[in-house]
């Protein structure tokens, strides 16, 4: 008998590779064991591109309705996506936009796994990457110079005071210019959060800028992380945290030779690229979870990696695949689980911790795809295909809740 989910969950579908294992999930791992309503969204591109871009909105603004969202990984179009899909245009980062209504920050941690030893010899525990989710590079305004000039940034107060100018560059002939912004009320959040996280997990906080050549934009974000590490000082002593602030250059330094055990807060772009730094080390991009957590208590879960694009050339080829799904059922898993503890449905949090280990138990067993086995230790004579996996998963499933 199916357990019930007493609220909905916000299903995000996605493109490529990952949006055909996405369905096999579904099907075969999840609705035959769980009673669940899906609010369902169609994030693949082409849908993306015929409503303009509004499925996207409607779908954060989903998360923030029923608390818990799970999405597959979409493409983020460049100009060559453009001419493959005909799109309208270059749309913004989906992820970025659901960042932006929920202004959430994202916390990625590798999925350990005993036959999957880290790249890095020294890392012994999980490194939890703390992403700033709001503005940067993400949410910029960029102008390509087509000719000699000046480019300055303008604020002009709401109160009708007087303009601040600040020039960025003259140009003497063609060039690129960008503009970024952030808030104070999304920085203060994003350390909080953070705060919040490493208690809950008893781990050490890092965060690093680059506040000797940006004194004002990373100051502004050192400053006002030191300012929440200080209203919090009591209760991270209480769990035994100690807070480092470095340079980002000196962090990514240390990481290499640390140990792991702790939350590594980023800001938006750091974030982007050094948790796929650190999940490569910790294996693969397929083991690694991806949670977005607004201020408020919104959830959304994902994989850390993207669409898989070279792996679905071959599937439209008809050739087969070996396509690893672990982080794309972690991503159902989390979203299951946080319903539960939301619900206060024990049962629901209790599937979600089976299917978890029937996955981690059965790489363990040496049944792993391509990409796993390269990398496992002891070696394994065999990888399994995209579909192979997700059955041996399914059936193990069946016979844990059984």
């Amino acid at each position: 008998m199916a357990v019930h989910v007493k609220n909905p969950i916000v299903e995000l579908d996605g493109d490529e590779m990952t949006r055909i294992i996405w369905h096999s999930i579904r099907e075969k791992l999840i609705k035959p064991f769980l009673d669940l309503e899906l609010k369902y969204f169609d994030l693949g591109m082409k849908h993306r591109d015929d409503t303009d871009d509004r499925v996207t909105v409607e779908a954060a603004e989903a998360i923030k309705e029923f608390g818990v969202g799970v999405k597959c990984a979409t493409i983020t179009p460049n100009a060559a996506r453009v001419k493959e899909y005909d799109l309208k245009q270059q749309w913004k980062s989906p992820n970025g936009t659901i960042r932006s209504i929920l202004d959430g920050t994202v916390f990625r941690k590798p999925i350990i796994i005993k036959n999957i030893p880290p790249a890095v010899a020294t890392w012994k525990k999980p490194i939890i990457i703390g992403r700033h989710a709001y503005g940067d590079i993400y949410k910029n305004s960029e102008l390509v110079v087509d000719s000699a000039g000046t480019a300055e940034i303008v604020f002009t107060p709401a109160s009708g005071g007087e303009k601040k100018v600040v020039r960025i560059h003259d140009f003497k002939g063609p060039g690129v210019v960008m503009g970024m912004h952030n808030t104070e009320n999304s920085i203060r959040s994003f350390a909080q959060a953070c705060i919040n996280y490493a208690v809950s997990e008893k781990i050490d906080i890092w965060f690093g800028a680059k506040d000797t050549i940006s004194k004002q934009y990373h100051g502004f974000f050192r400053d006002i992380f030191a300012g929440e590490i200080k209203k919090a000082e009591g209760q991270l002593q209480e769990a035994g945290i100690q807070y480092r602030f470095m340079l980002i250059d000196d962090a990514v330094a240390q990481v290499m030779k640390s140990s792991g055990g702790m939350l590594w807060a980023c800001m938006n772009y750091d974030g982007d690229v050094m948790s796929d730094m650190v999940a490569s080390g910790f294996g693969s991009l397929g083991l690694m979870t991806s949670v977005l957590v607004s201020p408020d208590g919104k959830f959304e879960y994902e994989a850390a990696h993207g669409t898989v694009m070279r792996h679905y050339y071959e599937h439209l080829k008809g050739n087969p695949t070996s396509t690893n799904s672990v982080a794309s059922i972690f991503a159902w898993t989390g979203a299951i689980a946080k319903r539960g503890e939301l619900d206060h449905t024990p049962e629901v949090v209790s599937f979600a911790q089976t299917l978890e280990r029937t996955v981690i138990e059965t790489v363990e067993s040496g049944i792993m795809t391509k990409d796993l086995m390269l990398i496992a230790a002891p070696k394994v004579d065999r990888y399994a295909l995209t579909e192979e996996f997700i059955d041996v998963v399914a059936g193990r499933l069946a016979k844990a809740v059984a």
